[in-house]
């Protein structure tokens, strides 16, 4: 099975756990990786609706790609390897600040309680080749039409989807 990195509330590692079990009960705080990629001056950005098959939040609309880094891995070279696992393609991608933030999935099946590294990029048109294993929908939305929706209809969206976006628009980071 897979280990997760634990750390504390400042992403200091302080050891690991198994995937699953960091999941579940009140969840083991763990770091994580989230990317936003752009595209059109920041205008449009490529979100993805979670496949069924997964544990937490499935069928759920989120940022572009989300995991964990492996142990000796830096948190580039993970979101690299996530995105073309998910996606099937790969860019630049710069660091955008952190957050912690704790959520139970609303079906009851587990908990996220991670420490997050905010991945951003901003690309052209990448070839999109999605994993139906990860990916069950995806599509390029202006980040207007986006925050509308978002706040019309905020269960669609991944809880962390709210909060790394709203860090992302913040002025510091435009």
């Amino acid at each position: 099975m897979t280990d997760v990195i634990l750390t504390d509330s400042q992403g200091t590692p302080t050891g690991t756990a198994e995937i699953i079990a960091a999941h579940t009960g009140v969840g083991q705080l763990h770091k994580a990786f989230s990317i936003y990629v752009f595209r059109k001056n920041r205008s449009e950005i490529l979100i993805q609706k979670r496949s069924r098959k997964k544990m937490l939040w499935p069928g759920i609309w989120a940022n572009t790609c989300c995991s964990h880094p492996r142990a000796g891995e830096s948190t580039q070279e993970a979101g690299v390897r996530r995105l073309h696992e998910e996606l099937g393609f790969t860019c630049d991608l710069s660091e955008g600040g952190t957050f912690v933030y704790r959520s139970e999935d609303p079906q009851g099946r587990g908990v996220e309680h991670e420490h997050v590294t905010i991945l951003i990029a901003d690309t052209e048109e990448p070839s999109v080749r999605a994993n139906p294993d990860e990916v069950m929908e995806w599509k390029w939305i202006t980040v207007e039409t986006l925050q509308k929706d978002m706040n019309v209809h905020p269960d669609s969206y991944a809880p962390w989807f709210h909060l790394g976006l709203t860090h992302i628009l913040q002025p510091t980071h435009a």
